[in-house]
């Protein structure tokens, strides 16, 4: 089905969806305590934090070869959140860069995360060290860094590649406990294999709201689920409607496409005509 431009029934289909978000987020400005299903990767970020500040050794947070994109904006909430984390139990955060463009924007939020507890003289520039942009220079300074800073926890959100079994495994080899998570389906497996907790494609972008509990992206959160819910049930009635037709095609059902891409002029004419 090709729609070149809004039709009524896409009108309808948008505010239907728009209506939840702006309910939800009105409801989260009350009450931020608004039930999100527990997701145990994003739980155990609390953990890999109190046993790295127990250990009294470091903590990395990479963001891999994620540019200034969607991912990387799900992923600075979680970044915000473990440094203030790591101001408040005056432990040494790294976080290792890929590019250049994406390190500034970083900083800022490490230094913002600090600032936020009253501990910003504890913060320290060189944490965020830029290694390459080179794919795998950048791999083969992450190991290093790990092993010389014997890292005890090691937090690996955003976009990976064919470095991501590397960057891993180097966590894996210093006994670090290490929470992975990507929006590349090809790098789950791996992560799976290698980190204590995996979060999973969408889990990403839902990781910033769950920790944050911010009242725009909770009532966002909130409602993308209830949109989902929408076309879900478009779609099985879509579904239920063709099998009908098929078996029956003498039954006079409506046509779920022609209600959605019929033009106004068309409206018009139906309207007219009742």
């Amino acid at each position: 089905m090709g729609i070149e431009n809004a039709t009524p029934g896409i009108l309808v289909l948008f505010f239907l969806m728009l209506g939840p978000l702006f309910y939800y987020i009105e409801k989260a400005k009350k009450n931020k305590n608004l039930y999100v299903r527990k997701i145990a990767g994003i739980d155990a970020i609390d953990e890999a934090i109190g046993r790295s500040a127990e250990m009294g050794r470091p903590m990395s947070f990479s963001t891999g070869l994620t540019s200034i994109s969607p991912t990387l904006y799900a992923v600075l909430g979680v970044l915000m959140y473990v440094s203030k984390k790591a101001a408040i139990y005056r432990n040494k955060l790294l976080v290792p860069q890929n590019n250049p463009e994406v390190m500034a924007i970083v900083e800022n939020v490490v230094r913002d995360g600090y600032r936020a507890e009253g501990r910003i003289s504890a913060y320290n520039p060189q944490n965020i060290r830029y290694l390459s942009q080179d794919q795998f220079a950048f791999a083969s300074g992450y190991q290093g860094m790990m092993h010389r800073e014997n890292v005890a926890s090691a937090f690996l959100f955003g976009y990976f590649a064919a470095e991501s079994l590397i960057l891993a495994e180097a966590g894996k080899q210093v006994g670090a406990m290490q929470i992975g998570a990507s929006v590349s389906p090809e790098q789950v497996p791996f992560f799976i294999c290698t980190c204590d907790y995996t979060l999973i494609s969408e889990e990403l972008f839902a990781s910033s709201a769950y920790l944050s509990r911010d009242h725009i992206q909770l009532g966002s959160l909130i409602a993308q689920d209830k949109a989902k819910l929408i076309i879900f049930v478009l779609l099985i009635i879509g579904i239920l409607i063709a099998t009908v037709k098929s078996f029956y095609p003498e039954i006079s059902l409506p046509n779920i496409e022609r209600l959605v891409t019929a033009t106004y002029s068309e409206v018009y004419e139906y309207l007219r005509g009742i």
